[in-house]
């Protein structure tokens, strides 16, 4: 795949944490190109580095090494404005742990980007919030804030929240986690349905709905990407 008709480009990334003086890897040596319109999965384990390669993606965090290149801006490269900018027109991001504003109930957390970005007036802001609300599944709690929600409700505001302003890209870092069987499948008709339409996604998870279901699977131990099949080369346990 050539650097062009990449959406993403990870080139060489790696990410380093500091505890004190001691020196945690949580990427190593990431080359990885996302093409739009893919339905991409990265699967592995716990502590594999599929948050961490998210944040990267969604500019919520920088590279330790290398180099990360979104809808074609070398990330290193902007400014925090320009980067405020391309996280707010070009990406959503479904963050496992919600991030919800707790003063803003369901309605207004999912209008708050519409509002940053100044596109909509008020009437076209609450349809594309309803019309989301009710794809999702919590139209009839849209009044209530996300204390007064369950983790699943929550979990679907969060959806839609990320979905609103129709962007290019969207990261979801373990988006069915909180779901029932039958929302989550919804939730992914709903994901494939806007895939359909030229969104592209990117999604960290253990849920094999949605690997079942993923266009491609790129899978992760230890901070690296595992080539197609090594994950496979292993010896398999012996069952009694």
């Amino acid at each position: 795949m050539n650097q062009t008709s990449s959406i993403v480009r990870l080139q060489q990334v790696d990410k380093d944490y500091y505890l004190g003086k001691v020196v945690v890897p949580a990427l190593r040596g990431i080359d990885l190109d996302i093409a739009a319109g893919e339905f991409t999965v990265i699967a592995g384990p716990s502590g594999s580095g599929k948050t961490t390669l998210l944040n990267l993606i969604g500019c919520v965090d920088v590279c330790t090494r290398g180099n990360v290149s979104v809808d074609g801006h070398d990330t290193a490269k902007l400014t925090e404005r320009e980067l405020t900018r391309l996280r707010l027109e070009r990406l959503g991001f479904i963050f496992q742990s919600f991030n919800l504003v707790g003063v803003l109930d369901a309605f207004q957390n999912v209008e708050f980007p519409l509002l940053l970005q100044r596109k909509l007036n008020k009437a076209e802001r609450r349809e594309r919030v309803m019309d989301l609300l009710k794809a999702v599944g919590i139209d009839n709690h849209s009044h209530h804030r996300p204390n007064e929600l369950s983790g699943g409700q929550r979990q679907r505001v969060a959806i839609a929240r990320a979905l609103v302003t129709q962007p290019r890209i969207v990261l979801a870092d373990e988006p069915t986690a909180n779901l029932d069987s039958a929302t989550g499948n919804a939730i992914v008709d709903l994901m494939e349905k806007l895939n359909g339409e030229g969104t592209t996604f990117l999604f960290s998870t253990h849920d094999p709905r949605v690997v079942g279901r993923a266009g491609r699977v790129v899978r992760m131990v230890d901070g690296r990407i595992v080539p197609p099949g090594a994950e496979t080369a292993a010896p398999q346990p012996l069952h009694a």
